[in-house]
């Protein structure tokens, strides 16, 4: 008797053990299942607080990338990175990306966390003038993807120099011998608004076409290339300089757009813009222009034979989301910097609703918790309309 009363109770131990068990692997599937943890619903509640404008929150930052003194797998381990690809139709739709940057590396390392997938391709192109420390941080980051490598060339980036379009059609020319559907361009203080699922899905609605918003050039910026521009460089300033000698017309009678600086091309529409003699000769052309990204891409992309072209386009094509200081004076929640709102907390709900693929301008360092909940946003839609299952190092 005392025997089978052993039995039954060692029977008892093991079943309730592996209800337990059981228990917590349900637990630990749920959370993965839906993307959270106890500390993502925590921030996602702060978050919430934030978009809605709530006063007198405080915020302590728990999305911190791993320190870069480690091995490469125990940073992309212990930084969250997606190690997989996550959906079939994302494998068969690989992106490329240009990064300009010259600052701010943790803003850096955030957005690239944030559009990193293992079949994409990435071309980083640090300003020259950026200090030692920010470089070598970079190249140690980079280092660790197979799929990312430096610019080949690197220039001196001035604001609205030639120097800035030269920077992008240096990575051009490294990316445009690896296979990828679109070229998207970015700085390092943007930031996503669609997951790599979601950007596309929004590419694949316009048809195959190139995204370069912009219209005819306006009169009031018909200066812009009716006089040459200097870009000048010393210790103290980096800067264009108008001059009095007027422009030659455009060649090959080509009529100038004014537009975006940022885009999303085909990679049909990249082999066009290197090896085309009315592309080559427009970017000659364009070297002592003010802000030539502004007119060389909208200008190609209204040729009628270019591929992929979009002749009668005007701002279609939601490549960035920019809060200007004309246009929305009074509801930038951070600051104005050269007329463009580096978004505070205040601006979450404004973003959140935007169909635009990327926004400008962040700084993670002034306001964390905006660029915080748009990351926490997109990482759980992301997992949630994952393919694959995803490992625990994917989640915050």
């Amino acid at each position: 008797m005392n025997k089978w009363r052993s039995c039954l109770f060692l029977l008892f131990i093991c079943v309730s053990v592996f209800i337990t068990v059981r228990q917590m692997i349900q637990l630990t599937v749920n959370q993965e299942r839906h993307g959270r943890s106890n500390e993502s619903e925590i921030v996602d509640r702060v978050c919430s607080g934030f978009a809605q404008r709530l006063k007198s929150i405080t915020w302590e930052s728990t999305l911190k990338p791993s320190p870069l003194n480690v091995s490469c797998e125990e940073y992309i381990t212990n930084s969250h990175f997606i190690t997989e690809t996550l959906s079939s139709e994302e494998e068969a739709y690989p992106l490329a990306f240009i990064i300009t940057v010259h600052k701010e590396f943790d803003m850096f390392e955030r957005v690239f966390r944030a559009i990193y997938a293992p079949h994409n391709v990435y071309c980083i192109h640090i300003d020259e003038k950026a200090s030692k420390a920010f470089k070598a941080a970079v190249e140690t980051l980079i280092n660790c993807f197979p799929n990312t490598f430096l610019a080949s060339k690197m220039e001196i980036v001035v604001y609205a120099g030639m120097s800035r379009l030269q920077a992008d059609i240096n990575c051009l020319k490294d990316l445009v011998s690896s296979r990828w559907k679109y070229v998207i361009n970015l700085c390092g203080q943007d930031f996503p608004l669609m997951t790599n699922l979601e950007l596309i899905q929004n590419l694949k609605s316009f048809k195959g076409k190139n995204l370069t918003p912009g219209i005819l050039q306006p009169d009031h910026m018909k200066h812009r290339t009716a006089f040459v521009f200097r870009e000048h460089l010393d210790s103290r300033s980096c800067l264009v300089v108008k001059t009095a000698k007027k422009k030659s017309p455009p060649p090959h009678n080509l009529t100038i757009y004014f537009g975006s600086a940022y885009y999303a091309l085909t990679h049909e529409f990249a082999t066009f813009v290197l090896e085309d003699k009315r592309a080559t000769d427009l970017l000659e052309w364009s070297k002592d222009t003010y802000s030539p990204d502004e007119h060389y891409w909208v200008t190609l992309n209204r040729i009628p034979d270019a591929p992929n072209s979009m002749p009668t386009a005007k701002w279609e094509g939601n490549v960035k989301a920019v809060k200007w200081n004309d246009q929305h004076h009074d509801s930038c929640h951070g600051h104005y910097v050269r007329g463009i709102c580096v978004y505070g907390p205040g601006d979450l709900m404004w973003l959140y609703e935007q169909n635009n693929m990327f926004a400008n301008k962040f700084e993670l360092k002034t306001y964390p918790p905006t660029v915080e909940c748009l990351e926490l946003k997109l990482r759980e839609r992301a997992l949630n309309n994952s393919e694959v299952t995803p490992q625990p190092s994917w989640y915050f």
